[in-house]
């Protein structure tokens, strides 16, 4: 699991080791260039790309079936588009 610095404590550390996760977590307080910025920003963009969509941007749903019901079709809509740009 990729994460910042802002989760560099070995509690976490620890949790993520006994669930059978590798933990590839920034340290705190050495220079940058661990390259975790390079996968981060794959998810940061696809996030925005569901946030195009008002309804997600703004959970206005309860209940988490019916938010799933809409991120689903959401998902589906930005990978065809994302493929017909593509070729």
């Amino acid at each position: 699991m990729y994460a910042g610095r802002g989760y560099d404590f070995d509690k976490y550390r620890r949790l993520l080791w006994k669930r059978g996760i590798e933990p590839l977590i920034a340290r705190r307080g050495v220079a940058h260039g661990s390259g975790l910025g390079k996968v981060r920003r794959v998810v940061e963009r696809a996030f925005t790309w569901l946030h195009r969509f008002k309804r997600l941007r703004i959970r206005y749903e309860r209940r988490a079936d019916l938010h799933q019901g809409l991120l689903e079709p959401v998902c589906s809509l930005t990978c065809l588009r994302r493929l017909r740009t593509s070729f």
